[in-house]
């Protein structure tokens, strides 16, 4: 068990690691061809609906077939990944390499009434929309009056 802690923790300061470097790498406009930034991170914004009750999450995955990208749900969170390839062509010359290419994986945390059995996904013009119901919550039970009763 401690190993998996361990194991988790490792993981935790590399990816925290990473953001650092990503972050680090956006605010001094590093250029790709530095090998600074490593990767593709595709941007999310996350969002609760009140009419319908739901939970929308939006991926912007411009340039990436829908079918080559997996979403799943797990532990609370919900986890897509997939890949932008590069083009592979002889003979180019880069002048300015901007658009990034590459394995990514994003996992965002969901709300405690996120119902998963009735999540959709859906991919329109660069964006996959995943759009997850919030589970109707149970009405606060009414009170009962318990009569007492006489001993005899």
């Amino acid at each position: 068990m401690s190993r998996l802690r361990f194991t988790t923790t490792v993981r935790g300061r590399r990816d925290l690691k990473d953001e650092i470097d990503e972050l680090f790498a956006d605010l001094w406009q590093v250029s790709r061809l530095s090998g600074l930034r490593r990767g593709f991170r595709p941007q999310v914004d996350s969002f609760r609906n009140e009419d319908p009750p739901s939970y929308t999450v939006l991926v912007d995955i411009s340039g990436i077939d829908p079918e080559q990208v997996k979403v799943t749900a797990a532990d609370g969170a919900l986890f897509i990944a997939g890949e932008r390839p590069r083009e592979i062509c002889e003979g180019r010359v880069y002048h300015q390499i901007e658009i990034e290419h590459g394995p990514f994986e994003r996992s965002v945390r969901l709300p405690d009434d996120a119902d998963l059995t009735q999540a959709e996904a859906r991919y329109e013009r660069g964006l996959l929309r995943i759009e997850i119901p919030v589970a109707a919550r149970e009405a606060a039970p009414r009170p009962v009056l318990i009569e007492i009763r006489r001993q005899a």
